[in-house]
Parts: structure tokens; sequence; C-alpha cells
């Protein structure tokens, strides 16, 4: 990949010398970040097939975060990600995702759960801000799926450019015509050959925002799932199923 650097801790993409200014997308991240569709194409696919991401720089050294402790509120925890205080919970790394990006984000979860007559979307409940959080985690297969939303954020803008309007993104088509985009790609194994990184992309996100949506207050509700409910009084198995497992 000439020209093209990746950063394991920033996760930063790096574009030099490219003349096709027309086919250039700037991210508002960290630094002056452009990318076109080709090199969006090669990352989202290093990220699919790469183990883990290598730092470009052999002597960085590996971010522990076990090793800074954060002001617990429940004196018997460390507050460390090993043994988190899960009174005041707090995420020992910074968040490395856009308010662009997220806006962007936003968008693809509320097509995947959007709201409904039973509960809110996936945005309105925190999705975004959980897949924020998950990408920015300084472990390995998190920085793999930065790398390969942030790009298949990219993509999703470009293909959107492509379909129905050069200064035309995601976020900006009609609903039909999200659709009609997402069709292409929601399915990894139906995806033709120019859709695959973008269906990889697209069932990644699917995957957590699903994780983030049913793992909510709200999501539960809509699951109809009644556990984790204390009861008022706990009544013992009958007489019969007590003979029958041989307890009576």
């Amino acid at each position: 990949m000439a020209g093209v650097r990746l950063h394991r801790r920033t996760t930063r993409v790096e574009e030099l010398g490219m003349s096709d200014k027309k086919h250039m997308i700037e991210l508002p991240v960290v630094g002056a970040i452009q990318m076109d569709r080709r090199h969006a194409l090669k990352i989202m696919a290093i990220a699919a097939a790469t183990p883990g991401l290598v730092s470009c720089e052999p002597s960085a050294p590996e971010a522990d975060v076990t090793s800074v402790p954060t002001p617990a509120s429940n004196p018997r925890a460390k507050g460390t990600a090993a043994d988190p205080d899960l009174v005041a919970p707090v995420v020992p790394w910074q968040r490395t995702l856009s308010a662009d990006e997220l806006a962007s984000l936003a968008v693809l979860c509320d097509v995947i759960i959007p709201a409904d007559v039973r509960s809110p979307s996936a945005s309105q409940v925190g999705a975004p801000d959980f897949i924020d959080e998950w990408v920015s985690a300084p472990y390995p297969g998190n920085e793999r799926d930065a790398v390969l939303i942030r790009g298949g954020l990219v993509w999703l803008d470009r293909e959107s450019a492509e379909r129905f309007g050069e200064d035309l993104r995601f976020r900006d088509l009609t609903s039909e015509q999200q659709h009609a985009i997402c069709d292409d790609i929601c399915f990894v194994p139906d995806a033709s050959e120019q859709h695959e990184l973008g269906a990889r992309f697209f069932d990644r996100v699917r995957y957590l925002t699903s994780t983030a949506f049913w793992t909510t207050t709200e999501g539960m509700t809509d699951l109809e799932y009644i556990g984790n409910v204390a009861l008022a009084q706990w009544d013992a198995p009958p007489p019969e199923v007590l003979r029958h497992l041989g307890l009576e």
C-alpha cells in the first residue's frame, strides 16, 4: 500500500502524493485525513484480513490500560479495565471517532434498527456511542474494527455519491436510497465482488448496533425479556416436581 501508513494507536490514515482531488473525501478526525474510494477499500481489506494491526513504529510501547487505575467509588474495585468499578464505571481510554463520523454512524444504525411503536431507534439508545467506545479500545480486535468501520463510512459516502449525486453523502439520501445501498451489502455471502468489503463493514456495524441496542433497558423491553427483575416472593416448586426429582 504505497503512500498509506497505518498507525496502531490513533488508527490514522494519511494519504500522500494523490493528485485526483475530485474523488477525495476529507474526514474531520485527528489530522487532515483524505482518502479516496480505492484506498478506503484497501484499508477495509487489510482490516478484514489481518489478525491484528502492527504499529509502524517498532519501539512504540504497548498501552496497558490495566495499569492506570481511576478513582473508584467501590472500595473493593481497583478501577482498572481488569477490575472495573461497576458502581461508577469509567472508560480508561479516549474516544477516537469524530463528530462527523458519529453523525454518519447514527444514520446507519437507525437504518439497521429504526424506531417503531415498540421501541426507540438504535441511535436514541446510544448505539453510536457504544460503537465509538468499542472501536477506541486499544486491543487488536477493536483496532481492526476501527479501521474497518472508519474506512466503511468513507466507502458508504463514495457509493452514495456515485449512485445518486456527486455532492450527496449517505446521510443526505432518502430512506429508499439508503435502503437500496444497504440491500446490496446486508448479507456477505450474497454480496457481489464489488460490494464484498462494504458487506463486511455493514455486517460488523449491524453486529455492534444489535449488541448495543438489545443490552439496554429499551432493547430488553423490545424483546419482552423478563429476567433481572426482583420477585416480591418466591414460590417453591410444586410437590409433584419435587417428588419427580427425588427431593421430597
